[in-house]
């Protein structure tokens, strides 16, 4: 209770201030709908994306395919084109091409753990109000099913006329009734958990105090995730297609899976029907096995390297594959990350030049890579660094298949933006004033601008140990302001020092936080 008193507190004296008579002004964003976050208004930017899809709509006649290509736990610093590639170990030329092809977009923002961004992209909503707020686990006992009370950007494709198939990483439930063809994908065909999640039931070298004694593993064997391939279809049946017997198994799921997809894209492509693909990689998720059919693919060797190569190898065939079914110019690609690296594992763990890592929310935790591209719409060599938050890939897809959020339930709050005039102009401004950042139930932080304030921050107890060893502890005295221009590593705060704008971002917070009294957090016993 005191905690709660002291942030409420804190946040009440830093918005009582004479700066919040600026705030009207710095912040841009509109509240059109209540149960919506605001956007910026850009008029006349909306209306020439809206001529740019109509014609191309007409050309070829349908609706915009859509995949997502989305990796596990890679860093901000993995790929070439933001820093790392060759220079650490491990190219990436396919993400490269596209970000070079495309808009690569430098402040792109997830949630900071796995289950958590996933939700929220899938629903449009932060995992705070959904209650997905992490993986769910052997031994939760849910109060309700979360997903009975959403409406997922699946459901609502498919409604309007398009394909929908998951492939890869769920992670967002296994029980009956929370797989992904039970919330609205027409098709699945993936894991339900992470890849640690299921190779250390086989992996005697990381876990022989499990693997190599008996009674521990009869004991693990009640308790385990599901370790199967997975292939389901709305009301339809579920079938085990292997098991993961072998960390060369787990080596190889990816390839697997891309197979796949490609496959599913050749047949896919023949239809008159739009598809959306929403590829998850179980690579870069610690804990990672080389492929045997590619060892030591990359310069480094290292098991997470070649997991970078690899992933990226994918990557490109299939874009390639995509190509080669002639829907390449009529598909919006987005490639990405789900949160940070995760440090924990590390060397199993990707790189960011940021502080902190996955499960945090300092930048190194929620900064990520975001690589639009989309041949013939999307100018390349475009670059910008407005604000990105991954849920507006939920508002972007509905606009591309030309979806009303009429639609939407009435009494959920939703905190996505169409983002689709700022990814399809040339001179595409961001619609998004603010990404605000939460750490299961807690409001740790705003991004506004390039203005990063925080109310509360996790802080590890040794080297990489931003998981496992850290603390989540209150400011102090006043929110920890950063200006990330100046220092994007936040190393020191600027708030009295350096900056008019630390209550009118306290305001923003305190705006946000108003959102929960009338639309009040699910809770599911998580």
């Amino acid at each position: 209770m005191k905690k709660t008193i002291f942030i409420i507190g804190a946040l009440y004296i830093f918005c009582a201030c004479p700066y919040i008579l600026s705030a009207q002004k710095f912040d841009r964003s509109v509240k059109t709908i209540e149960n919506f976050e605001g956007s910026i208004p850009n008029p006349e930017q909306d209306q020439e994306v809206s001529k740019k899809l109509s014609e191309l709509e007409k050309k070829t006649g349908k609706k915009p395919n859509i995949v997502w290509l989305i990796v596990d736990d890679m860093g901000y610093g993995d790929p070439g084109c933001y820093g790392g590639g060759a220079a650490i170990g491990a190219a990436t030329p396919n993400m490269d091409r596209f970000a070079a092809e495309g808009l690569k977009l430098t402040s792109c923002y997830s949630q900071q753990t796995c289950t958590s961004t996933r939700s929220a992209i899938r629903t449009g909503r932060l995992p705070v109000r959904t209650g997905l707020i992490r993986p769910i686990l052997a031994g939760d006992i849910l109060t309700q099913n979360p997903w009975d009370t959403e409406t997922s950007i699946a459901t609502l494709l498919g409604k309007a006329g398009y394909y929908t198939l998951l492939t890869g990483k769920w992670h967002i439930g296994e029980a009956v009734g929370m797989r992904p063809h039970d919330v609205g994908y027409d098709e699945f065909m993936g894991y339900y958990p992470a890849q640690k999640e299921i190779s250390q039931g086989v992996d005697p070298r990381r876990y022989p105090d499990l693997v190599l004694n008996p009674e521990r593993m009869a004991d693990f064997e009640g308790i385990r995730p599901d370790d199967h391939l997975q292939h389901g279809f709305k009301g339809g049946k579920t079938e085990k297609v292997s098991q993961v017997k072998s960390i060369e198994d787990m080596g190889r799921a990816d390839q697997v899976l891309t197979d796949f997809t490609i496959s599913r894209i050749q047949e896919l492509a023949q239809s008159d029907q739009p598809f959306f693909i929403d590829h998850n990689f179980m690579k870069v998720h610690a804990d990672n096995h080389d492929n045997p059919d590619y060892p030591g693919l990359s310069a480094a060797k290292y098991a997470y390297k070649n997991a970078v190569a690899e992933v990226d190898m994918h990557i490109g065939n299939i874009v390639k594959a995509l190509d080669e079914a002639g829907v390449l110019e009529n598909t919006f690609i987005f490639i990405t990350s789900d949160n940070g690296p995760q440090m924990d594992s590390w060397p199993d763990g990707g790189y960011t030049p940021f502080r902190g890592a996955k499960g945090t929310t300092f930048e190194g935790g929620v900064r990520i890579p975001g690589i639009a591209y989309w041949k013939g719409m999307i100018t390349p060599g475009r670059q910008s660094d407005d604000i990105f938050d991954l849920m507006d890939l939920f508002g972007t897809n509905l606009r591309l298949a030309g979806i009303s959020t009429d639609l939407l339930p009435k009494n959920n709050y939703y905190d996505f933006i169409d983002q689709s005039s700022f990814l399809f102009l040339e001179d595409g401004k961001t619609n998004r004033e603010a990404v605000y950042f939460w750490w299961g139930k807690e409001l740790m932080a705003i991004r506004m601008k390039e203005y990063k304030q925080h109310i509360k921050v996790i802080i590890p107890q040794d080297t990489h140990m931003w998981i496992d060893y850290s603390t989540v502890q209150d400011v102090g005295l006043a929110p920890w302001m950063f200006n990330l221009y100046i220092d994007p590593k936040e190393e020191m705060p600027v708030g009295h020092r350096r900056s008019a704008w630390l209550a009118t971002l306290g305001a923003k917070l305190k705006t946000h936080a108003a959102t929960f009294k009338k639309y009040p957090p699910k809770q599911i016993g998580l």
